[in-house]
């Protein structure tokens, strides 16, 4: 078989794996909301809020720092307020979700917070944890996070809100409706206006087709290289958990020490017995 007909079957299999995504894939949804119409109707959905006007949307959006780890958000989109909205989906249940959420509130300021500019420029920030496991165990499609001070009921209002939302839980609203929608993802479900669009667009369209390859084949070379170094980061915890030291482990994965410390730490471990 020829080089060009590898190249063309591969892309064909990346197509049909890509129609059978739900939006329940951050790979999917990433494709999906890359849309102002289909993005702006989630929001609106999530928030409550029908007058939302979403400006603009980023997807894969990377946010890079030399001396710490980067982070790629799922959705991030700003709206004509200028309030920034991250959307992200998470299927496991083996990671800490609220410091999960902390990093994304952290990575997100620190690239909004210009040198020349206050802390009071910051804007608000919404992030929208979609899983589809009820993480909280407590019988809700939404968990919205509250701060206050203790003892009182003075708001702590530092402009970041996070709202976990499930697809586990269907309490008859209108966001659980979404969410139900979000594990079928049905081309032929046009329950869901701008998002429903957008779907059958990308699933049964000729022209969706092609968007999908496209940006597809993006997601894809990314993804090698975050399956690359989550894979380091399965193999550096075992090693530690089986008493090698976090330089001996970083000169084997070739990864530098203070990454592996955060892969162990992160983990909940503690340096292995002497």
């Amino acid at each position: 078989m020829s080089e060009e007909s590898n190249r063309i079957q591969a892309r064909e299999q990346r197509v049909k794996r890509m129609r059978s995504l739900t939006l329940m894939s951050d790979t999917f949804m990433s494709v999906a909301l890359n849309d102002i119409p289909a993005c702006q109707y989630v929001l609106r959905t999530l928030t409550g809020i029908e007058s939302l006007n979403v400006k603009e949307v980023r997807t894969q959006y990377r946010v890079s720092k030399t001396d710490s780890r980067d982070a790629i958000l799922d959705v991030l989109a700003e709206d004509a307020s200028e309030k920034l909205y991250n959307l992200e989906i998470q299927r496991l249940n083996t990671v800490d979700h609220a410091r999960r959420t902390r990093f994304y509130g952290a990575m997100i300021d620190s690239s909004y917070l210009e040198k020349s500019t206050t802390y009071a420029d910051l804007p608000k920030v919404y992030i929208f944890y979609l899983s589809e496991t009820d993480i909280w165990q407590e019988g809700h499609t939404i968990y919205e996070v509250e701060k206050h001070f203790k003892n009182t009921k003075i708001p702590y209002d530092d402009g970041l809100h996070i709202v976990y939302v499930n697809a586990a839980i269907d309490d008859g609203s209108k966001i659980a409706a979404m969410m139900q929608y979000f594990k079928a993802s049905d081309p032929e479900d046009q329950t869901q206006g701008e998002l429903s669009k957008r779907v059958r667009y990308l699933k049964s369209e000729e022209g969706g087709r092609s968007e999908m390859c496209e940006v597809s084949e993006e997601i894809f070379q990314e993804g090698k290289e975050e399956g690359r170094e989550e894979e380091k980061r399965a193999t550096a915890i075992s090693l530690f958990q089986m008493g090698m030291s976090v330089e001996k482990i970083a000169e084997a994965v070739r990864a530098s020490v203070k990454l592996v410390q955060e892969w162990v730490s992160g983990n909940g471990m503690v340096s292995p017995a002497k």
